[in-house]
């Protein structure tokens, strides 16, 4: 069986089976419009980054990852399901500038399962604020650090903790998500 980058067995898209929530029923919850542009920070095989592009068919989706193998998975996917508006860039988002994206050009960045592999979570933050536009909202999705199904290695971030980090560089925090027994979701705006 195929693992992701946590280390964990590949799931198919619906993860509705061992606690896990959908993606569809996670973007019900976020506040999209057709023409939206959104970056998926740390895309992974671009589970969220193909439905954002279905939900915002006159926008654009940024897939950003480190990993190339990760990025040809979307754009594959992509190109099996006839969707053209999505982009992929290799992307370093612990750099400030490093998505590539426009200063203030986006109207939804997601941050899912990648704060908790990085010890510099206040660049990737301080990036999804350059990039996004004013009123843009930052979604964070994250392991519990209580779930049995909880990356062992790595630097997993509490939900408070996450929250004052958003706060800290700006952010307003708007609503916590109902994501699934494993995961919290944080929506902030700019």
């Amino acid at each position: 069986m195929e693992t992701t980058r946590e280390g964990l067995p590949e799931r198919p898209m619906s993860f509705g089976r061992a606690g896990f929530s959908s993606p569809e029923k996670i973007l019900e919850q976020i506040e999209i419009r057709e023409q939206m542009e959104a970056a998926d920070f740390g895309c992974g095989h671009g589970f969220f980054s193909i439905l954002l592009a279905k939900r915002i068919p006159k926008g654009k989706v940024y897939a950003l990852d480190v990993v190339k193998e990760a990025l040809e998975a979307v754009q594959s996917r992509a190109k099996l399901e006839k969707i053209d508006n999505i982009e992929t860039i290799q992307a370093n988002l612990e750099n400030f500038g490093g998505s590539k994206l426009k200063n203030n050009s986006m109207d939804i960045v997601l941050i899912r399962n990648i704060l908790f592999q990085s010890q510099k979570k206040e660049e990737i933050i301080r990036e999804a604020k350059r990039a996004l536009k004013k009123g843009g909202e930052m979604v964070i999705i994250e392991w519990k650090a209580d779930s049995v199904m909880a990356p062992k290695e790595g630097w997993l971030i509490e939900k408070e903790m996450a929250k004052k980090l958003a706060e800290s560089d700006g952010f307003n925090f708007k609503k916590e998500m109902i994501i699934d027994s494993h995961h919290y979701g944080l929506v902030f705006n700019k």
